[in-house]
């Protein structure tokens, strides 16, 4: 086996073997050194656990009958105490039954101690056991990065259109296939609904992997998400696994799903119709259990009637849809949202910031918020990076000098008979003063008007105020508890 100077390198790292044979785990050190690998050897258990606590280990290659102890119960307390570590069990005769327990405990893999006479398929086995080991970790710094800027475990809400949509996302994450489509404007926090359903769904032990399918060419993109195997092209100088591989038994984001090519939906719809798919330039199926999140600023259905977007994938990515409202749809949720961005920036840039004024929190509740929440968070932290004052102040606010909205659609016809029926139908035209009226009427008042305009068609209505139809249908329920029948209008 120490002959492996041709194989093909499938990812160094550390490995540790825990058999009482001495001779076979020094011929396995040997080999492994030889290849590349870091390798160590412990014979029993107690040798093995103090060797995991003094140096980073990626995999153990851990004897089934280790001396007078259960290889299982050793198994299970390296998972429980090393979660991130891969273990390959190896046995000198093959046993299915007991192969199957291993791997219900945790095992990545099971081989025999002929492996040798395989040195290739070994080496591979003893590779993508390594790279799942890195992964997890990655993936573990990855969250934890990623709570210095979310808070997945509890979304900052505090309207009830947001805590509506984090118990249905609640709901979703239950569910172990449904695939799930994300909308919403950008920066309304559509990947951190998503990190939300992995984390409470039974995914949550596999990978978060993240891709933005906007960032790169056609065929740049469809070697990351499928892989390619060695010598599928050029460059195509080892096997890559791509995401779908790497997302195996966990959750795939694919992020900005509307600008992805049509050639490469059909093929993304095939993998997840049949949870298989086969890597660039490969002949064989490769089988994933892998949750599909897909996230998108346009209206899919739109786009599939202009042509852009496949209405059958449109169909299969939104078997359950998730729309995040706009912040400006969510006024309640200012409070909140600056109040805890002001005290994670205080831990993180040791302030010791209170509060905001109330004229600050004035100057944030009349602003239209076209980045939405992201660009609440980049003015607090702004604010409180320049700034040296206890409160943050109206002064210390960088927003801009006008209030910026969706551009207007073209104008809307008023109703027959009707004054005023050369009014432009934007939203400007149908704003009440917000000085005389409380934020509760004012917003009442621009829906009713805009019906008006609309001719009481909620969709030509909803583009008026640039909002969601649905908001729009949320908001008239609301409101005919006032008024019966308002939520009812006909469509004309």
């Amino acid at each position: 086996m120490a002959n492996v100077g041709k194989l093909q390198e499938t990812g160094k790292g550390n490995v540790l073997i825990v058999d009482d044979d001495r001779n076979f785990s020094w011929g396995l050190c040997e080999a492994l050194k030889d290849a590349g690998y870091k390798a160590a050897s412990a014979v029993s258990s107690k040798d093995g656990f103090a060797k995991l606590s003094d140096s980073p280990v990626d995999v153990v290659l851990l004897d089934l009958k280790l001396g007078a102890e259960d290889g299982v119960d050793v198994l299970k307390r390296v998972k429980k105490e090393y979660p991130d570590v891969a273990v390959i069990m190896i046995t000198a005769f093959g046993d299915i039954p007991q192969a199957v327990e291993c791997m219900r405990n945790g095992a990545f893999n099971f081989i025999t101690k002929t492996a040798h006479k395989e040195p290739e398929l070994f080496f591979a086995t003893v590779g993508n056991a390594i790279e799942s080991s890195l992964s997890r970790r990655r993936d573990k710094l990855h969250r934890q990065e990623l709570k210095r800027f979310y808070d997945t475990d509890d979304i900052v809400a505090g309207s009830e259109v947001m805590l509506e949509l984090i118990r249905k996302a609640a709901k979703v994450a239950e569910s172990p296939s449904s695939t799930v489509l994300v909308t919403g404007e950008t920066g309304v926090g559509k990947e951190l609904l998503a990190r939300l359903i992995h984390e409470r769904s039974s995914f949550k032990d596999g990978a978060f992997v993240a891709l933005n399918c906007s960032a790169l060419p056609e065929n740049l993109l469809e070697s990351e998400l499928f892989g390619y195997e060695k010598g599928a092209f050029t460059d195509a100088r080892t096997l890559k696994k791509g995401l779908f591989e790497v997302a195996d038994r966990g959750t795939l984001f694919l992020d900005e799903i509307a600008d992805m090519h049509l050639r490469l939906q059909a093929k993304l719809l095939r993998a997840i119709e049949s949870k298989c798919f086969r890597r660039v330039g490969g002949t064989q199926d490769i089988s994933v259990n892998t949750r599909i999140i897909a996230a998108t600023n346009k209206d899919l259905r739109d786009e599939a009637e202009e042509g852009r977007f496949r209405l059958d994938l449109f169909y299969r990515l939104s078997v359950v849809p998730l729309e995040v409202p706009a912040l400006r749809e969510r006024m309640e949720d200012i409070g909140p949202l600056t109040e805890h961005f002001i005290k994670r920036f205080n831990r993180e840039l040791g302030k010791n910031v209170r509060g905001s004024s109330p004229e600050a929190m004035q100057r944030l509740l009349t602003y239209d918020w076209p980045g939405n929440v992201r660009e609440l968070r980049n003015v607090i932290e702004r604010a409180m990076l320049l700034e040296t004052d206890d409160v943050v102040l109206p002064g210390h606010l960088v927003l801009e000098p006008v209030r910026r909205g969706r551009p207007a659609p073209k104008e809307a016809p008023a109703p027959a008979g009707e004054e005023g029926a050369q009014t432009p139908a934007g939203p400007a035209a149908v704003r009440p003063e917000a000085d005389t009226l409380t934020l509760v009427e004012a917003e009442k008042a621009c829906i009713l008007k805009a019906l008006k305009l609309a001719g009481n068609n909620k969709t030509r209505a909803a583009q008026i105020l640039g909002i969601s139809r649905q908001t729009l249908r949320t908001k008239l329920k609301a409101y005919s508890e006032d008024a019966p029948g308002l939520d009812e209008e006909p469509e004309l």
